[in-house]
């Protein structure tokens, strides 16, 4: 079934992000993933060809494309291509971070990030999650004391995607005790004194995409670095959370299509009883079930898409999508898997590469049991006082 909410911009894109997951990271990703990070020189890379920060205006680099179907195409590029660990890092840098920098920025914090952040010689983060500090995001407890004209900034965080490579951080950090006005976000740079970097960390999956541990003792950032107002920063994530879900339920609802595709081949090619696997009942019943997954995944979150460019999109809905999809990717992986046989165990197999990074996506941006409860709540299930 043809995708139609693309159009002829959208497609050409498309053929654009193939080209470069194919000739730029493909061949690569094998020898990142023993490295485990990204070559920086990949992120100027893709912003020379106008692959990141896409949606910022045109004085910046940008195109001015506010356009979260172009941030769908992207993800859907590297997934397809076995990249998906380095169209995630990217995707942290446009779909997440991009918004609080083009949205909660002054003039002069545009001019002097923007730029490099389109061009790719700035790469970005965003530090929410602590130790004691996941899926809660009010219990944060990095503190930032004002002290005049600067902020000084002690606490951990862990988790932290393009952790290594960053080099601006967005950081979530309490201002004051009050649970939600007391949380501020700074913008954290590299080289600011007693900002450190732990180790990076040794993940089940996604091996090739930095996350790192970042420590801050006693370091000082100035006031001109608070991104909106000081006591906004809970607003300001609430807001933009349903856009990283639907950044991980269009990544999920990618690397379950491209399992049913590898597959599909593997299937046509691998015999056993003297015809091919795709000739027995069972593969067939199988994949029926997976293809009209990946159907009925794609029509809603196509959906929710629209109405995040509109936006209309609601949180319990953003939830929806990250609920579904990360479900049904677990669901039609383990399925794809399955029909593999003992290659599917193999490293060297896309679909067992996947199956171990898929892992997470019902982990991260808030778990399958947050997305169960935002959802729950919407339903208004309590009577009325």
């Amino acid at each position: 079934m043809q995708r139609v909410h693309y159009e002829a911009d959208h497609r050409a894109f498309a053929e654009l992000a193939r080209d470069f997951a194919a000739k730029e990271v493909a061949p690569h990703v094998a020898d990142w993933d023993l490295d485990g990070i990204v070559p920086r020189e990949v992120f100027a890379k893709a912003g020379a060809v106008g692959l990141l920060g896409f949606a910022a205006d045109e004085c910046f680099g940008g195109v001015g494309a506010r356009d979260f179907r172009y941030n769908q195409i992207l993800i859907e590029a590297f997934m397809d291509a076995d990249c998906g660990a380095v169209g995630l890092s990217f995707a942290v840098h446009n779909d997440i971070c991009l918004p609080y920098l083009a949205n909660l920025t002054t003039p002069e914090q545009r001019d002097r990030w923007l730029p490099g952040f389109v061009s790719g010689e700035l790469i970005a983060a965003i530090a929410m999650t602590e130790p004691g500090a996941g899926s809660d995001v009010a219990a944060i407890r990095t503190s930032a004391v004002d002290a005049g004209d600067h902020f000084v900034v002690n606490g951990a965080k862990t988790f932290i995607t393009n952790g290594q490579n960053a080099d601006v951080v967005i950081t979530a950090v309490r201002t004051s005790p009050d649970r939600h006005r007391g949380l501020t976000l700074l913008v954290l740079e590299r080289g600011m004194p007693g900002f450190e970097r732990g180790r990076n960390l040794d993940k089940l999956g996604l091996h090739c995409q930095d996350t790192s541990e970042l420590v801050f003792t006693d370091v000082s950032v100035p006031k001109s670095n608070v991104l909106g107002e000081v006591g906004s920063g809970f607003a300001a994530l609430m807001k933009n959370l349903p856009q990283e879900r639907m950044q991980i339920a269009v990544g999920s609802l990618a690397r379950a299509r491209a399992a049913l595709r590898w597959t599909i081949d593997h299937v046509r090619e691998r015999t056993a009883f003297g015809k091919p696997i795709g000739a027995q009942q069972n593969t067939r019943f199988v994949l029926a079930d997976v293809a009209t997954e990946v159907a009925v995944a794609e029509a809603f979150i196509d959906r929710c898409v629209i109405e995040l460019n509109a936006g209309r999109l609601s949180a319990a809905d953003a939830a929806k999508a990250k609920l579904w999809a990360t479900e049904m990717e677990f669901r039609c992986l383990d399925s794809c898997q399955q029909l593999f046989g003992g290659y599917g165990y193999m490293r060297e197999y896309p679909i067992a590469r996947s199956s171990i990074d898929a892992r997470v996506t019902r982990v991260y941006g808030g778990t399958s049991e947050i997305m169960r409860e935002i959802i729950g709540r919407d339903l208004q299930l309590a009577p009325n006082n």
